[in-house]
């Protein structure tokens, strides 16, 4: 058998059983993909089914405001994706007259969603033959041929892109792709991966030479970058300041007001940063987390402090609350509430 019978053939014994392979409603599956691409099965999985109890179909999404799908996003991080899901779904149904984009040419146009994305739906809901190529594929492929090619390069895509497109099974597109994923998360695992009962153990070049570890091949980059937030809590009895964000990574979402900095700042510089933009005299400020609190995005790594004013004077701009719940956040402020908000008496989120 090839590549493709022998992948196939395994996944119909071994296939994980998943919410969203009960249907092959494009919906469905567009959500289940949005979400993968950035957690982890065992944990997408509960966000996927919360996502769609909240919102069980194209209608109730694309009538929904932005508030309630990001709230529904909370802790799985890069909103901009949230934000392209909803956009979509409203173009989808008020412009498209609910009628669902059914081939990767279609798919493609959709905000958001780009050649994986387009590939899965279009090939799992509609049986085109468009292969996957992500991380996963990336890996097998790159051992199982021997390829020194640097995966995280523009320019080697399109050379992943055609082998992987002549891998794919004719008459099973869906399943193939669903089994490389599988098959790769599984048993092609980026570390300690599982050679000796590998199907392909006797035809896998990197195998064959014992150097599965030293691939996929990738280009050094240069170290992620370091900010330092400051974050200030304006206390008011059992309420306090959040403000929502005009900008960034983190556009529309809420969090105490901050201060950024290239290095670590004195409590005296935080003093004087308060009192340049809200023009009030601090003498009283609690650290919170003695320990820095940290947060790894795609090229920054964030070091945060989080300090509370209590019973200060009325700040402008924002809103006091004490249900934050209702109110969506990064995950760094999660992170915060997470193992912190016993010490101020805040409502956890």
């Amino acid at each position: 058998m090839n590549f493709s019978d022998l992948i196939l053939e395994w996944y119909d014994k071994n296939k994980r059983d998943l919410p969203w392979r009960k249907s092959k409603d494009p919906y469905r599956i567009w959500i289940s993909e949005i979400i993968l691409q950035q957690t982890k099965i065992s944990q997408g999985t509960k966000y996927y089914l919360n996502f769609i109890k909240k919102f069980p179909n194209l209608k109730s999404l694309a009538n929904s405001n932005e508030n309630e799908v990001l709230l529904s996003w909370q802790g799985l991080g890069y909103y901009s994706r949230a934000r392209n899901l909803h956009k979509s779904a409203k173009y989808i149904y008020f412009e498209l007259e609910n009628k669902f984009p059914k081939n990767y040419d279609g798919l493609l146009k959709l905000k958001g969603i780009g050649d994986y994305t387009a590939s899965a739906i279009s090939s799992i809901c509609f049986d085109e033959k468009n292969a996957v190529l992500d991380g996963n594929v990336f890996r097998i492929l790159s051992r199982y041929f021997l390829i020194d090619k640097p995966i995280n390069v523009s320019s080697s895509k399109k050379y992943f892109r055609q082998i992987a497109q002549d891998m794919i099974s004719d008459n099973r597109c869906g399943d193939y792709n669903q089994a490389i994923m599988d098959y790769s998360s599984m048993i092609c695992k980026p570390v300690n991966p599982k050679c000796d009962v590998c199907i392909f153990s006797e035809s896998c070049k990197a195998n064959l030479l014992s150097k599965s570890m030293d691939y996929p091949k990738k280009l050094s980059k240069n170290k992620n970058r370091f900010k330092y937030f400051d974050y200030v809590i304006f206390n008011q009895g059992s309420k306090n300041l959040i403000q929502k964000i005009n900008s960034g990574l983190w556009v529309n979402l809420y969090q105490f007001p901050v201060f950024q900095s290239d290095s670590n700042i004195s409590l005296i510089d935080l003093k004087k940063l308060i009192y340049k933009k809200f023009k009030i005299s601090v003498n009283d400020i609690e650290l919170i987390n003695e320990n820095y609190i940290n947060h790894k995005l795609t090229h920054l790594q964030i070091q945060s402090r989080f300090w509370k004013i209590s019973d200060g004077p009325m700040i402008k701009g924002g809103l006091y609350v004490d249900d934050f719940e209702n109110y969506p956040m990064s995950r760094l402020m999660h992170k915060f509430f997470e193992k912190y908000s016993s010490k101020l008496s805040l409502i956890s989120v």
